[in-house]
C-alpha cells in the first residue's frame, strides 16, 4: 500500500470509525459518555440562569440562544463528523511517520501516566490550558484569525451556551497547535475525557448569566464577571488586542498582566465595532474569514 493509500484508507476508516461512536454516544447514555455530559452541564447553568440570574432583565431565551445551542452540538459533535476527525485522523498519522522518519518512535517525552493519578489530571490540564491561553492570544493578535474568531465575539447576550459559539477554523487551530506538547507528555483517553468535562463545566459557567463570590479563586479560575470584560464592546487603546484571554484559568491573565475589570459588568455592551453588520446566520458566520471581508 502505498502512502497516499494509507492516507486514504485512515481518512475513511475516520468517518466511519466517527459515526459508529457518535450514534453510540446518542443511543447508549453513560458516564463516559460527552453527548450526555453536554445536555446535563447545560441544563444545570440554564437553570442557574433561570433562577438566579445576573441581568435579572435578560430574557430567559436571550438574543440567539437557539443559535448557540445549535453550535454547541455543531462544534462538539457535528464538525467532527462532517470532516475533522477523519482529517485529524490524518494529521496525526504525518506527526507521527514523520517523528518516525527521524528515528522518534514514540513522541512521548514525560512519561506521566506512570505518575500518580492526580499529577497526570493537574499537569495535562495545566499544559492544555496554558497552550490554550496562548492560542487564545494568537486568535486576537494575528488579523486573519481574529476574522474567525469574530464569531464568538458576536455574542450581543451573554448565557452558558455562547461558550461553544465559534467559528469552526479554531478547532483546526486549537487542536493542531495542542497536539504536540499533549503528545510529548502522553496523557490517556481517560484523563483527557475528565479535563475535557470540567474544562466544558467552566467554560458553561464563565460565560453564563450568573454572579457567585469566588473570593480568592478568581485569581485562579475564570468566571463570569471577568470573562463579561473579554467580549466587551470597548476596552482601553492600550488593550487593544484584548483582555482576560483566560480559558479555564484566570491564572495566566494575572501573572502576564492582561487582567481587566475596571468595575462590574453587568450591563456593559458586549460585541465589536461593526457587530451589527456581521453575519447573523450559522452558515454565514462559519464562511467568515474564508475570504477578504469587508466588515471592520
Amino acid at each position: 500500500m502505498s502512502p497516499m493509500e494509507k492516507y486514504i484508507e485512515i481518512f475513511v476508516n475516520g468517518y466511519t470509525g466517527y459515526a459508529k461512536y457518535l450514534w453510540k454516544e446518542v443511543t447508549d447514555p453513560g458516564w463516559h459518555n460527552y453527548f450526555y455530559w453536554l445536555i446535563g452541564v447545560s441544563a444545570f447553568f440554564f437553570a442557574l440562569e433561570v433562577f438566579t440570574p445576573w441581568r435579572k432583565d435578560q430574557a430567559k431565551f436571550r438574543k440567539d440562544f437557539w443559535l448557540d445551542f445549535f453550535y454547541m452540538f455543531f462544534n462538539f459533535f457535528l464538525f467532527s463528523l462532517i470532516i475533522y476527525n477523519a482529517a485529524s485522523d490524518v494529521v496525526v498519522n504525518l506527526f507521527n511517520d514523520a517523528f518516525a522518519a527521524i528515528g522518534i518512535k514514540n513522541p512521548v517525552a514525560f512519561k506521566v501516566m506512570l505518575w500518580p493519578a492526580w499529577t497526570h489530571l493537574l499537569i495535562g490540564f495545566v499544559v492544555r490550558d496554558f497552550v490554550q491561553w496562548w492560542v487564545h492570544r494568537l486568535l486576537h493578535r494575528v488579523p486573519w484569525l481574529w476574522e474567525f474568531h469574530k464569531v464568538h465575539h458576536s455574542v450581543e447576550q451573554m448565557g452558558f451556551a455562547a461558550h461553544l459559539r465559534y467559528h469552526w477554523m479554531e478547532n483546526v487551530v486549537y487542536r493542531s497547535i495542542e497536539y504536540l506538547p499533549l503528545a510529548l507528555i502522553g496523557i490517556g483517553l481517560r484523563d483527557f475525557f475528565i479535563i475535557h468535562i470540567f474544562t466544558l463545566a467552566v467554560g458553561h459557567f464563565n460565560h453564563s448569566n450568573i454572579k457567585i463570590n469566588l473570593g480568592p479563586l478568581k485569581y485562579i479560575f475564570n468566571n463570569p464577571q471577568m470573562h463579561i470584560w473579554h467580549h466587551a464592546y470597548t476596552i482601553p487603546e492600550n488593550k487593544r488586542y484584548g483582555v482576560n484571554f483566560g480559558i479555564t484559568l484566570s491564572l495566566w491573565d494575572y501573572l502576564f498582566k492582561t487582567d481587566y475589570i475596571p468595575f462590574e459588568g453587568r450591563d456593559i455592551k458586549l460585541g465589536f465595532p461593526g457587530v451589527g453588520q456581521f453575519p447573523k446566520t450559522f452558515i454565514a458566520q462559519n464562511l467568515h474569514g474564508l475570504k477578504h471581508n469587508k466588515n471592520p
